[in-house]
């Protein structure tokens, strides 16, 4: 989508293949919102899954979601809500942001994040990054993701 210089500032991560998928106990998620939706890129790596699917490579596999939009109002419950449909598809479980992390009913800032999966408002231009209070949320995200999936893996 012509950002080029971010996609430079993380070519040293690694990508995750669809055929990786399947040996994890838990998959995090991550998406930018595009018109309330994942974007266009999320899809087409999901839309090659269907031989898992049809394997059901996924079933009882935690999944989560977490994502940013530009805006405040840009999309993000509904970004993360239309990706659980994917998930559940795959027979996945699908793990969220319990309201155990009282970060997300504070009222004293423009914060992301709900009980579907941790969020933040990135800006139209990037400028904005995630706030303290939404680090924290996707840090409490990610270990509630790993406690729920170590259970499922006794």
């Amino acid at each position: 989508m012509g950002a080029v210089e971010p996609q430079k500032t993380f070519a040293h991560i690694p990508l995750c293949k669809v055929d990786e998928l399947a040996s994890a106990d838990a998959i995090s998620f991550g998406t930018p919102t595009r018109f309330g939706n994942m974007c266009g890129q999320m899809r087409q790596f999901f839309d090659a899954t269907g031989e898992l699917w049809a394997h059901g490579a996924l079933v009882g596999k935690v999944g989560s979601v977490f994502t940013s939009s530009a805006t405040q109002h840009g999309g993000q419950e509904s970004s993360i809500l239309i990706f659980h449909i994917t998930l559940l598809h795959h027979g996945m479980v699908i793990v969220g942001l319990p309201y155990t992390f009282q970060g997300q009913i504070r009222i004293d800032e423009i914060t992301g994040g709900s009980p579907y999966g941790t969020s933040t408002i990135a800006g139209g231009k990037g400028e904005r990054m995630p706030s303290e209070n939404e680090l924290a949320a996707a840090r409490f995200q990610g270990k509630h993701v790993t406690t729920i999936a170590f259970k499922l893996t006794k």
